[in-house]
């Protein structure tokens, strides 16, 4: 009875390139999320010179102007009628 027992491992397929590939991607993509989150949680102190930056004049290029908008046509409201029947 005892000799009929198979007490060997199961035989594990070597994984493919692919499955390997989504392995990866897989732990990449989650630390990934991990940064973000952690990006979002705490607060990065701005540096002096970015501070200073943003005091400087902005070029002419960087403005925005304001867009022109159509004239619109203004609606008088219609003089409600009775039908007649």
């Amino acid at each position: 009875m005892a000799a009929e027992l198979d007490f060997s491992p199961p035989e594990i397929p070597e994984p493919t390139f692919m499955e390997n590939v989504l392995r990866y991607g897989l732990f990449f993509g989650a630390i990934f999320q991990l940064i973000c989150v952690l990006a979002i949680i705490l607060p990065v102190p701005k540096s002096h010179k970015a501070d200073s930056d943003s005091f400087e004049p902005k070029n002419s290029e960087t403005v925005k102007k304001p867009k022109a908008t159509a004239p619109q046509i203004s609606k008088k409201p219609k003089k409600e009628t009775k039908k007649k029947r």
